[in-house]
């Protein structure tokens, strides 16, 4: 199975490292044709109205949406930013609304208020506690009907999934935590 990271901006480069160690082939995908050769798509952190305009300017937003009805996208900070919905709309950021959250972008603070803290993740019937890496984080403010909570920090969601799709508001791959990754692309 191969695997697609957004080559737009941001750390894709670790994702490919966290795929590899899950026997994962990736494919940097810079452009709307190469989303034919992949089977899942991480959209990565990074900062989201740069990201937002090169999505536009390199014409991802109608294949991004088409790719997501038939392959999971797993999308971390910024990369949630995108698959969901602002609170509070910015004309320079166009999101794709694939997850039905509503998001505030750095709502854990700015670059220095960064910070690493243990979360509990639950899927199924099973507790894992895994390293979260927030940087610049968004916050989620709202979530749909359809969507479930696989981890919380201080009682707001942090990770979550609609139907293939995951969205999480920290960097997993800063922390080599292959679980998100693994949820998306191997079902796990």
């Amino acid at each position: 199975m191969k695997i697609g990271l957004l080559a737009l901006q941001g750390d894709y480069e670790k994702h490919s490292q966290i795929l590899s160690r899950l026997d994962l082939q990736t494919v940097l995908v810079r452009y709307p044709q190469q989303l034919n050769d992949v089977a899942g798509l991480v959209i990565p952190g990074g900062e989201s109205t740069t990201m937002s305009k090169l999505i536009n300017a390199n014409g991802f937003c109608q294949p991004l949406v088409s790719f997501a009805q038939q392959f999971p996208i797993l999308g971390t900070c910024a990369g949630l930013i995108m698959m969901g919905r602002l609170q509070q709309p910015d004309p320079r950021i166009e999101t794709l609304d694939l997850i039905d959250v509503t998001v505030t972008r750095n709502a854990y603070g700015r670059q220095l208020a960064s910070f690493v803290d243990d979360l509990t993740v639950e899927v199924a019937d099973h507790q894992q506690t895994v390293p979260g890496c927030f940087i610049r984080a968004p916050k989620i403010n709202t979530i749909g009907s359809n969507v479930e909570v696989l981890a919380r920090y201080n009682n707001d969601p942090v990770a979550v999934r609609q139907d293939r799709h995951i969205g999480l508001t920290f960097h997993p791959e800063l922390n080599n935590v292959t679980l998100f990754h693994q949820l998306a692309f191997r079902g796990g």
